[in-house]
């Protein structure tokens, strides 16, 4: 049995090896718990994001997931330059991590979907922009072309059942189409025009369709495809625009003498009230955009909003996101049932005010 005392030097040794290994044990566990905070940080949910590209327009047709996983279908890119025609798939930015060449070198920014020229250095050319003009297919005007097919494919079958059987009782698509068209020619058109109405029927049902079919696709915002085309101001500022210039050019004598000169009213008043009308002219088609404009859009804003407390509260605990989970779900609900109403009465106001303005104007003077 060997009973020789163990030397000082190699207890220190010993103490020193593990140390170290303590040490370097300590700066690694750190380094990991730090990495996997701040991959935790990147990964944080943000629901303005979530938000902001539903309700704005896009260069591909987002479907799901996020990040490097999204899935979302690719829509053609066309670029008008100085240079010539740039046409490609906006799949070869690559949700905006890469470039394309073409007469320009072209980059995406994702924080605006907006498409850029780059320079040879790699920084966006100011010069150069000022001379591309973007009339790509964006995932509104891929909604706008949806829409109007299907409507056409609907109303054009609708015809040909008709033809083939005028004097048999409506049923499928007719028997859903005929109270819509009836309700806008007797409720909406005959009262506010008067007796040219029928002018101006064609033109009412295009848009109470067009703005009914569009407000009901607008219902599914958090499913896959969501669009949003009654809330881009630019879709309700064309139709808005339309009417105006209806009226305007249907307007009789008697409108442009009332707007300009209002008859029994004393000159120095019409100093003031003149300006006023001709204001009044141009508000009217303004009230109608931004009317349908903001109603669609604070829907879809409000019903994504409660949509996304769910990943937001399920950050912070399993328990408080399956809690929130349950109110959410059913305010939701109770928003997408609102928003059935809302997209039927924005379709029925926007065709009713052009209606009454299309009224006006053809109003003939009284003796």
């Amino acid at each position: 049995m060997n009973n020789t005392p163990k030397s000082p030097f190699k207890h220190i040794l010993t103490a020193a090896f593990i140390a170290i290994l303590a040490t370097f044990s300590v700066s690694a566990f750190a380094e990991e718990t730090t990495e996997n905070a701040e991959a935790k940080t990147e990964k944080k949910f943000d629901a303005g994001k979530l938000i902001i590209e539903h309700i704005s327009d896009n260069h591909e047709w987002h479907l799901f997931g996020e990040g490097e996983h999204a899935v979302a279908l690719p829509l053609p890119v066309i670029l008008y330059t100085d240079k010539g025609l740039d046409i490609f798939s906006s799949g070869k930015f690559h949700h905006g991590e890469e470039t394309v060449e073409g007469k320009y070198k072209y980059k995406l920014l994702e924080e605006n979907s907006h498409i850029v020229a780059l320079n040879e250095a790699g920084e966006v050319d100011e010069a150069a922009n000022k001379n591309i003009y973007d009339i790509s297919i964006t995932k509104n005007v891929a909604t706008l072309l949806f829409s109007v097919t299907c409507l056409l494919w609907i109303f054009l079958s609708v015809a040909n059942a008709y033809k083939k059987n005028p004097n048999k009782a409506p049923s499928g698509m007719q028997s859903f189409v005929e109270p819509l068209i009836i309700f806008i020619r007797d409720e909406v058109a005959k009262p506010s025009i008067g007796k040219k109405y029928e002018k101006f029927v064609p033109y009412l049902l295009t848009v109470f369709f067009l703005i009914l079919f569009n407000n009901l696709l607008g219902l599914i915002p958090i499913m896959p495809g969501g669009a949003n085309l009654s809330g881009n101001i630019a879709f309700t500022m064309v139709l808005a625009v339309i009417t105006f210039v209806i009226t305007s050019i249907n307007g009789t004598k008697h409108y442009w003498h009332h707007i300009f000169a209002m008859p029994g009213v004393p000159k120095p008043v019409l100093i003031i009230l003149t300006p006023i009308e001709i204001l009044g002219v141009f508000l009217k088609p303004f009230v109608l955009m931004i009317r349908l404009f903001a109603n669609m859009t604070a829907g879809h804003i409000i019903a994504l909003s409660f949509f996304a407390m769910i990943f937001i509260f399920g950050e912070m605990s399993a328990g408080a996101g399956l809690g929130v989970s349950v109110v959410s779900v059913a305010f939701t609900v109770f928003m997408g049932l609102l928003e059935l109403l809302v997209a039927f009465l924005q379709a029925y106001v926007f065709t009713l005010l052009s209606a009454m303005y299309f009224g006006n104007a053809l109003e003939e003077g009284h003796h």
